[in-house]
């Protein structure tokens, strides 16, 4: 049964037993109703039995290798898109109200609901006094536990997959018997033998887990959910080696939900998308969460004509008409991921066009090739991952230097994507493919996301959310921002955490490769321009990683706050996500910025080039696989074994820089030498110039006479952000001051990075000209403007806070929750 959390600790709970069952693929079959703002239908889970209690023999693959003919390859695609009322399962429409929720279901605000068939005996399933009584009744009784959060679930069934036409392919019985006991373990045998399938075979495995999904029912199973989790049994089954292998669920989600977004585009039209939210899917789609759980999944979504389905899913799905007015979009994924990668986007999306993509693919595989000729050596090994139809392991994939790509919007973004998205995509996946070598994934989708979207990015497989933040001021914040979610393309998912506690093996690798991809993108810098680049980004990131040990949690600023027990679970599999609820986590930049310095450190030691390479022979032994930050030191260290006589150890890196608060040692020690580059020098030149200039303007007091006028440098974007974080430590800035400084550089046409110090600025100096500027960011820059709504109560001015509460009342409905929740704690 759950666990029972301290809630002061905000820790996330992981509540399935994953020792016990493993999902290996999930079949979803889903309605969007943007009038309910809800989507329910069906998913089909299909297990193996978990670590614990797998048994030893294997089972002999030979004799039940099915032969898949030309015909059911032609069928596999038709078939994802029958609707469910078309076949002998039973649809979620036409069943479900034989069902009740107990209390009422979404009114429902106990911590536990029961679910259960008015029909007491229909089906063998008990009385809703013994289905309620689990923990009474049903000791001995095995309990599969998903973890499951803010959705209504309406029915549970175990899935006749002994039914599916030419099924008994998979079966080593010559002849199917009535015996209950033996079919059960038929069905079971028949899953087992499908989801272990080889990789090969990924199509007739998709074909037949489809086939298998629109199997019959064969008897409903007895199910409570809770706070956090969903609890199934099936009576007088007591091991998970004999529960039902396959089994479907009829569900639907809340509009409160928390992993899912219900809200407007920049357009006015309804849209819905999946965030990387606390709580991850269990809100979208009951599940198994801890990221051990490694499955493959397929999907067809319904919807109304009009809207575009985006997905994680190696195809580039087209919508088929069901019926006048209803479309379905079918996706899948071969690749074993955690389902919290899992994303889906829902909207009147425009597909932004690209006018010259196979000149730009040509053009970037010439100058992409050679450097990684040397590497391709490492392919020859054998994976070290569960099989499946490996990217690494195909000669053309290895050579792509850039992956076919979409880029989709509110219909109101086309011009903006048009002029600077759509030309970067190419350069930024190719200099990725320069530095790490062949892509993991096959696709890409970048969309825009709706302006309440929480950051300026997110990764899952084949699709990029990216905030309309990234979008105005030049290419410098959309380039580095989409080199950093391409990164994540290796580092978080081809390369797992296998502790969500270690987010910096994500975060860290992003933010180090961020500065690699996009040098190599602009092509055209010399070593020393690159260079002068990255220490200008290594004092901007010292001084926000200075700012955030001086006000956040010592205990937020671990990178890994399970220390030695990291990795590690309970019996049954599950395990909990250190502060994984904490609101202001969400925001907190600790784990980026200490993980990026890290690597830096690590790369200055160990020299560039070395480094890189040991990256990508990381990468290539550890693709498709689960780590933890010791697999990656040891491997590091092992590849340059001189390293030691340094004193570099897993050791003392484990703890100077991951198992203690603050700033690391080795980083103070290192002093800040980024300080002497020459772009950050230019910029304290420009800074002495303003700050003269505002005091002859003080001393002149109000009096008009002619200045010698001062002539001012131009800026990189990166320069106007050190130049105005500098002057915001000036304790005052007269207003002419601050209309000068806007006036030069065009502070308002900069991009999202600039504006918000610029707005900083006008809040700290309370320049009411600026207020304007204020109140169009913190509309517009969702995914930054939160600390802005301190910034305007901190000051106790009524015209500030006036402002603060204007622009939450005109975003709060559709702000995201965690936004919302920290933004109402500075306002009220």
């Amino acid at each position: 049964m759950e666990t029972q959390l301290d809630p002061m600790k905000d820790d996330l709970p992981l509540m399935a037993n994953t020792s016990h069952m493993l999902v290996k693929h999930y079949v979803l079959d889903l309605d969007v109703d943007f009038k309910s703002r809800v989507i329910e239908g069906i998913i089909v889970l299909f297990f193996e039995t978990g670590s614990q209690y797998r048994k030893t023999s294997s089972t002999d693959k030979e004799s039940c290798q099915p032969q898949f003919d030309g015909a059911c390859k032609m069928r596999a695609s038709e078939l994802c898109h029958i609707p469910v009322t078309n076949v002998s399962a039973c649809s979620s429409k036409t069943e479900c109200n034989d069902f009740a929720v107990c209390g009422k279901g979404e009114e429902n605000t106990s911590d536990k609901s029961c679910n259960h068939s008015n029909k007491e005996q229909a089906s063998g399933i008990s009385s809703s006094k013994n289905c309620c009584d689990i923990e009474n009744q049903g000791n001995k009784d095995f309990l599969l536990i998903l973890d499951c959060c803010d959705l209504s679930v309406l029915k549970v069934e175990e899935v006749d997959v002994a039914a599916v036409s030419d099924i008994e392919k998979f079966t080593r019985s010559a002849k199917l018997t009535d015996a209950s006991k033996e079919l059960e373990n038929l069905r079971n045998q028949i899953v087992h033998e499908l989801v272990t399938l080889p990789a090969d075979r990924w199509k007739e495995q998709l074909y037949y887990f489809t086939s298998c999904s629109r199997a019959p029912g064969c008897g409903e199973l007895l199910f409570t959910t809770s706070t956090w989790s969903l609890e199934i049994r099936k009576s007088g089954i007591q091991t998970p080696t004999d529960f039902p292998h396959a089994i479907r669920i009829w569900y639907k989600t809340k509009p409160e939900g928390r992993s899912v977004t219900w809200t407007t585009d920049q357009s006015g039209r309804p849209c819905v998308y999946t965030m990387g939210s606390p709580i991850n899917n269990r809100a979208l789609f009951p599940c198994q969460e801890p990221p051990v759980a490694l499955s493959t999944w397929q999907a067809s979504v319904r919807t109304a004509a009009g809207f575009v389905v985006l997905m994680s899913g190696e195809n580039s799905a087209e919508p088929i008409q069901l019926h006048e007015g209803i479309l379905s979009w079918y996706y899948y994924v071969t690749m074993p991921m955690p389902a919290s990668t899992f994303t889906i986007a829902v909207g009147c999306w425009q597909e932004v066009k690209q006018q010259s993509f196979a000149a730009a693919i040509q053009t970037n595989i010439e100058f992409s090739l050679p450097s990684l000729q040397a590497d391709f050596r490492w392919h020859e090994e054998v994976c070290g991952h569960v099989e499946y139809p490996c990217r690494f392991q195909n000669p053309a994939a290895r050579l792509q230097a850039v992956i076919p790509y979409r880029v989709f919007a509110s219909w109101c973004l086309m011009e903006h994507c048009e002029e600077h998205l759509l030309q970067l995509i190419p350069q930024c996946l190719s200099a990725a493919y320069t530095t790490l070598g062949t892509h993991p994934f096959s696709r890409l989708d970048v969309l825009i996301v709706p302006s309440n979207f929480s950051s300026l990015g997110m990764a899952s497989p084949h699709i990029i959310f990216l905030s309309q933040s990234v979008l105005p001021g030049g290419i410098h914040l959309c380039g580095t921002r989409l080199c950093h979610e391409i990164a994540h393309a290796w580092f978080g998912l081809a390369i797992g955490a296998r502790d969500w506690t270690e987010e910096w093996i994500s975060e860290g690798f992003a933010t180090f490769l961020e500065d690699i991809f996009w040098a190599r993108a602009q092509q055209q810098l010399s070593h020393d321009e690159v260079k002068g680049q990255q220490e200008l980004k290594a004092s901007l990131r010292w001084r926000r990683l200075r700012d955030e040990v001086q006000n956040s949690e010592e205990e937020l600023q671990v990178l890994r706050p399970k220390k030695e027990s990291t990795g590690e679970l309970s019996e049954s599999g599950a395990s909990v996500v250190k502060h994984g609820l904490k609101a202001e986590k969400i925001f907190m930049q600790v784990h980026y910025l200490k993980g990026y310095f890290l690597l830096r450190s690590l790369s200055r030691t160990i020299g560039e080039a070395s480094y890189l390479a040991s990256l990508r022979k990381f990468v290539h032994k550890f693709h498709g696989q689960l780590v933890l930050s010791q697999d990656f030191l040891h491997m590091l260290l092992e590849d340059i074994p001189e390293q030691k006589k340094s004193g570099l150890t897993v050791e003392n890196i484990v703890q100077n820089w991951l198992d203690t608060s603050g700033i690391p040692k080795p980083l103070l020690e290192e002093g800040e030498t980024w300080e002497e580059c020459q772009l950050v020098q230019q910029v304290r030149g420009e800074v002495t110039k303003w700050i003269q200039a505002n005091q002859r303007i003080r001393k002149s007091g109000k009096k008009k006479r002619k200045q010698d006028e001062v002539v001012f440098q131009k800026l990189l974007p990166d320069q106007l952000v050190l130049l105005l974080e500098s002057l915001l430590e000036e304790k005052t800035l007269c207003p002419r001051i601050l209309q000068c400084l806007e006036k030069t550089y065009q502070l308002r046409e900069q991009d999202a990075e600039v504006r918000h110090r610029w707005c900083e600025l006008v809040v700290k100096h309370k320049y009411v000209p600026g207020y304007g500027d204020v109140e169009k960011f913190l509309r517009d820059d969702q995914a930054m403007g939160v600390y802005l709504y301190g910034e305007l109560m901190v000051n106790e001015d009524v015209k500030q806070q006036e402002l603060a509460h204007k622009c939450f009342a005109a975003a709060r409905e559709h702000m995201d929750v965690s936004s919302a929740k920290v933004v109402a704690e500075m306002l009220f």
